[in-house]
């Protein structure tokens, strides 16, 4: 008869995964999402598409990470660099540039300290479709700079004919053209309206029919700000510029030859148009937006939502508040009792970015936030997240894993906390219960209770039962 006490057992029957991978896990809620339109590619083949829209962006971010890619102050490329990337990739001086804004705005290359590195998209760029779409969508949704409004008479100035945005935004760029730059920024905010009227028609649609359209808003946003009508008739430039624009990034259709008079989505624009008023949808079915509540309502609120949904509504909370104290709150919010909440405060402060980088820095020898911060400015300074916890000691590692334990133990579901087990870095169950109770995490017991009702191995039951007993009566 053999005994049942787990001397030797190991945790695993699987792979182990990475911390970062329970973090994961803690911090995101499962949700069925919303079915796109009948007829709209899966995901891998709209990848497919982003990944072809950006394929010379993403050249440009690998030569950046393993040449000089040094960029001034505001993100533009010397002229020098631009001259050694032309020549290392076989591109036009204006191709690279272009290329160069593409991989900005898409998230593919990041900017640190006025040097450019490659970013956390371009490290899973080859292998997760969702991050590919995301920084297309990022591309799509700054279309303005990706492509900035030239006057008729100005479109051949550009090198190479591009229009490189080298940070300027669509109405600056109009302003130093001659247009109206008030016209241009209202032209900008109703063109969302234009592309949801694309893909609720689900075919081309007349170019008179969007110009209508389009003055139409324009009238109403100048009503609202008691604006007078715009001198002359310059909208039907502008729109071209949209329909252009749009074009350029990959959202619609060229133009057919035949029907030059009409304007069709791609299936990777009505996807990303679809996306977008899912997302209002989901944000008017509140009772309340979560843009003017406080930190921790806003994130309560996004632990029921999937990562891409939380990190929109991150960013508009963080918008509509100064930084400074958005972090500071964000840090307070952290300090608390619910570990969901703290994990849920970084993520946010992924959000931040370079902004917060002084304030994490300034808690990371906070006992509760250290191993949190530790790993957050290690991702800051491109680190890869599932090796950055070697940043972190034993005693750091097990803590972390106690609270993420303690995350999934109030607001996950129960096979989720079986399956924390397999994130621990001791090889055994006692080697885990021993150093689970040295490492003092205040919710020590509770964890050990809730993993001891969860798992459906009764040696391994009992002996959580008896760590947790020990905690309990200070044994440990």
């Amino acid at each position: 008869m053999t005994s049942r006490i787990p001397r030797d057992t190991p945790l695993r029957l699987v792979p182990r995964r990475p911390l970062t991978a329970a973090r994961r896990t803690a911090t995101t809620r499962r949700s069925r999402p919303a079915r796109p339109p009948e007829g709209t590619p899966s995901i891998p083949e709209l990848a497919h598409v982003a990944r072809a829209e950006l394929a010379a962006a993403v050249r440009l971010a690998r030569w950046a990470g393993t040449g000089p890619g040094t960029a001034g102050p505001t993100g533009i490329l010397p002229d020098g660099t631009v001259a050694q990337a032309a020549a290392d990739l076989g591109l036009t001086p204006g191709q690279v540039r272009t290329a160069w804004d593409r991989a900005r705005l898409s998230g593919l290359i990041e900017l640190h300290r006025g040097t450019a590195r490659p970013g956390w998209r371009l490290r899973a760029w080859d292998t997760d479709d969702t991050a590919v779409l995301r920084g297309w969508v990022a591309l799509f949704d700054a279309w303005s700079l990706a492509h900035p409004f030239l006057a008729p008479d100005k479109r051949g100035d550009t090198d190479d004919g591009v229009a490189g945005a080298d940070g300027a935004d669509g109405a600056d760029t109009g302003a130093a053209l001659g247009a109206d730059p008030a016209l241009v920024a209202e032209v900008i905010e109703a063109a969302p309206q234009l592309l949801s009227f694309l893909h609720l028609s689900q075919g081309p649609v007349p170019l008179d029919t969007l110009l209508d359209l389009l003055r139409q808003r324009v009238a109403e946003l100048r009503t609202e700000r008691h604006e007078p009508p715009a001198a002359g008739d310059p909208l039907p430039a502008l729109l071209d510029w949209v329909l252009e624009a749009a074009t350029d990034v990959g959202a619609l259709r060229p133009r057919d030859p035949k029907r030059p008079d009409e304007a069709a989505l791609t299936a990777l624009g009505s996807w990303a148009v679809w996306v977008k008023l899912e997302q209002i949808c989901v944000a008017a079915q509140g009772p309340a937006g979560n843009m003017e509540q406080s930190a921790e309502t806003m994130l309560r609120a996004c632990a029921r939502l999937s990562p891409g949904p939380a990190r929109a509504e991150y960013r508009a909370w963080l918008a509509a508040r100064p930084v400074a104290p958005a972090v500071a709150e964000l840090l307070e919010t952290a300090r608390g009792e619910d570990a969901l909440l703290r994990g849920l405060a970084f993520e946010a402060l992924r959000v931040v970015g370079d902004p917060a980088e002084a304030a994490v820095r300034a808690v990371v020898n906070e006992p509760t936030l250290r191993p949190y911060a530790v790993l957050w400015l290690a991702e800051l300074d491109g680190g890869d997240p599932d090796t950055a916890t070697g940043l972190l000691s034993r005693e750091e590692a097990t803590w972390l894993w106690v609270d993420t334990a303690a995350a999934v133990a109030d607001h996950g579901d129960e096979h989720l906390l079986v399956s924390h087990l397999e994130t621990a870095v001791q090889g055994s169950v006692p080697g885990l219960l021993q150093e689970v109770r040295r490492a003092g995490h205040p919710r020590t017991v509770q964890v050990l209770v809730a993993l001891a009702a969860a798992h459906p191995d009764p040696a391994l039951a009992k002996a959580m039962r008896k760590a947790a007993f020990q905690v309990h009566t200070g044994e440990a």
